[in-house]
């Protein structure tokens, strides 16, 4: 492997033990206009999403819940990215968390959020890092289905 990886991981695992630790926007959030709730059978991860949208601008993210150092660092990352995005830009940054968790890395820079793509070398845990974004969508979406990985 090459060094650079190595940068990358050593990255990787400081970030994921920082919002693991010290989870940013875990709260409920009172004045919610959408929510939704989350959970990964496999390892037990359990959340609710939280959002307050006015005018088509998700103006707050907040989550609540319990799960894998990955599942909370993922949700408190994607508090930070969505806060202050159109519902449109909100829709594209999941399809594009999707497709670098999953597939392939996407043709634009997803700044801080990039430090998951490292979740890859893990394909069990692909899907602690995903579920914050399919509660998401489905809060955003106003579905009542709980969001599943599976």
């Amino acid at each position: 492997m090459s060094e650079d990886f190595g940068g990358l991981r050593e990255l990787y695992q400081e970030v994921i033990f920082d919002h693991n630790r010290n989870p940013r926007n875990f709260n409920h959030m009172e004045d919610a206009t959408h929510k939704a709730d989350g959970h990964n059978p496999l390892c037990g991860d359990q959340l609710r999403v939280y959002a307050h949208v006015k005018d088509n601008v998700v103006e707050k993210v907040s989550f609540i819940g319990q799960g894998c150092a990955i599942s909370k660092a993922s949700a408190s990352l994607m508090t930070e990215a969505c806060k202050g995005k159109t519902m449109a830009e909100v829709e594209q940054l999941f399809k594009d968390m999707h497709a670098m968790l999953t597939t392939e890395h996407p043709d634009r820079d997803l700044g801080k959020l990039e430090v998951l793509s490292g979740v890859k070398e893990f394909p069990a845990r692909v899907k602690c890092a995903s579920l914050a974004w399919h509660t998401l969508d489905n809060a955003i979406h106003q579905s009542d289905d709980v969001a599943k990985t599976e």
